[in-house]
């Protein structure tokens, strides 16, 4: 039995969801699975088994930043766990990017100190390309657009850097957050397949901070949590 994540090998379903929020965690499977039972209580980072349309599907919260996400998902690959997909939200780096919007991210800019101690060499963080290929399939037939591309992993929430934002900003990269470039990178080492789904609560470019309401962040997260629950639980896998 693994230390953070409690449970025995065939608890967690091969595939599962990665939000960072225990709460979220919660809410998706009360919300979205059948017959959910609780697997993980252990330093309240909750996680969930039930099933989607009749398939097997986890839920398991992650928390914040990528050292307390590598402990998560190392553990649940040792529980059998084959396809890793993050559910989150980011800060949304180019104008254009409005609140509520979907991201499939395909790479993840190591910002981050805990993917190069894991590599100790240049790497390119990258997703799964089923998972990214079958997301993008998944929003076409629920009629949800979204953004393809690079995103950054960070270790800073609160960032002393004022002009880092646009710098990202400037060479394409849509949106910041805190955990994906750990979750691709152990992807790639654990040979199991890791995606990411985000949701942009802010938009952190051009000069003015805003926000989502509440509301709309439901709304956007629900829709998120439905492309991400057919994306792991497509006919293929």
């Amino acid at each position: 039995m693994p230390i953070h994540v409690r449970a025995e090998p065939g608890e967690y379903a091969e595939a599962c969801l990665l939000p960072g929020d225990p709460l979220r965690a919660r809410y998706v499977a009360e919300t979205f699975l059948d017959n959910a039972e609780q697997r993980n209580w252990e330093r309240g980072m909750l996680g969930y088994t039930g099933t989607f349309r009749g398939r097997p599907v986890s839920v398991q919260a992650t928390g914040m930043g990528c050292p307390s996400a590598a402990i998560v998902v190392e553990e649940l690959v040792q529980l059998g766990v084959k396809r890793l997909l993050r559910i989150g939200t980011c800060g949304g780096l180019q104008p254009d990017l409005q609140l509520g919007d979907l991201i499939v991210a395909v790479s993840a800019v190591a910002a981050d100190a805990t993917a190069q101690h894991l590599v100790g060499e240049p790497h390119a963080p990258t997703a799964d390309w089923e998972l990214v290929h079958g997301a993008v399939h998944a929003a076409k037939e629920l009629g949800k657009p979204v953004r393809v591309g690079p995103i950054v992993s960070s270790d800073l929430f609160y960032n002393p850097d004022d002009g880092q934002y646009q710098r990202w900003s400037d060479r394409g990269i849509l949106a910041v957050e805190m955990e994906a470039a750990v979750l691709f990178t152990i992807g790639a080492l654990r040979k199991v397949k890791a995606g990411c789904l985000l949701t942009v609560s802010d938009v952190v470019v051009e000069g003015e901070f805003v926000r989502i309401s509440d509301e709309e962040m439901k709304a956007a997260v629900d829709q998120m949590t439905e492309l991400a629950l057919r994306t792991v639980t497509a006919d293929g896998h």
